[in-house]
């Protein structure tokens, strides 16, 4: 368990985030194109009388 001069040894900005970064732009990418391709389903729908 972490002693109380362990955690305040912590400094702001030091952990490489790389891995969450790239992690989060896939999220973000998908979820585009997810929305996208939902978007063009409705329209289709919308159009042939669905």
């Amino acid at each position: 368990m972490a002693t109380h001069h362990e955690i305040s040894e912590h400094k702001l900005g030091e952990m490489d985030i790389t891995a969450q970064r790239k992690t989060f732009a896939g999220f973000i990418r998908m979820t585009t194109w997810v929305s996208g391709i939902a978007i063009v389903v409705l329209i289709f729908l919308a159009l042939s009388n669905a």
